[in-house]
């Protein structure tokens, strides 16, 4: 990234709020090198870092989209949930906004019978197949075991074996589903606040992980990385 661009992605990230953390008294110890100083008891990160990180990301996720790889985008947080889905479906991603069903990395092939289960009931469903067999009380327990199979696994119907690489929103949220990735050795793209771990995340970005502006224009940011990389 040039001097230039990386000096308007600075002010772009300043202008949406990416430089407030929380109260120092949440600040996780290994986010102190990444803050720029602290204002009225509140931590506030330096963008000059935060862009590196940023920068850091791009190269290895446009390499990501160059070879194919699979990252399942996770953020379960009211905050930011839609966001998450919303870009993860832009670049044809699996994702993660409702919740993380333990063992969805770490026993994926129960996980799988779940998303296949998902898959046979729709395919009854459009087909007509349930019209035709079931009675109208047997229709609307089946429906009900759709919409809750639907809330738990419908953002990750495309995933055969766990993805390649996670990009989360707020790791400390989603610790369940970092703690899998990383038993399993798949690196994590994580934009994660002042309250978080940074330890053992391969690509962190410190930046604000609640603001909706601050979220959307970083990963708006990544997901343009893997557009370029599928280019390529």
């Amino acid at each position: 990234m040039s001097i230039s661009t990386s000096q308007t992605l600075i002010e772009r990230l300043f202008s949406a709020g990416a430089h407030f953390g929380f109260k120092k008294s949440r600040r996780h110890p290994t986010v102190a090198p990444y803050l720029f100083t602290c204002k009225n008891g509140n931590d506030i990160f330096d963008l000059e870092i935060t862009a590196k990180l940023i920068d850091n990301a791009l190269d290895f996720l446009t390499e990501a989209g160059k070879n194919g790889q699979k990252v399942v985008f996770v953020g379960t947080k009211n905050e930011v949930s839609r966001i998450v889905k919303d870009m993860a479906e832009k670049v044809s991603m699996p994702y993660v906004t409702n919740r993380w069903i333990g063992g969805t990395f770490t026993n994926f092939s129960e996980i799988k019978k779940r998303i296949a289960r998902l898959e046979s009931l729709i395919q009854k469903q459009e087909s007509g197949e349930l019209e035709r067999k079931y009675t109208k009380k047997e229709r609307v327990l089946i429906n009900r075991e759709m919409d809750k199979l639907r809330f738990n696994f419908g953002g990750i119907t495309t995933l055969t074996r766990p993805a390649d690489i996670m990009l989360v929103v707020d790791p400390r949220h989603d610790i369940i589903a970092v703690r899998e990735a990383q038993d399993l050795g798949i690196p994590v793209v994580a934009l994660m606040s002042s309250d978080c771990n940074i330890d053992k995340i391969k690509f962190p970005i410190v930046m604000n992980d609640a603001l909706q502006s601050s979220v959307a224009l970083v990963l708006q940011e990544l997901v343009s990385a893997l557009e370029k990389g599928k280019t390529m």
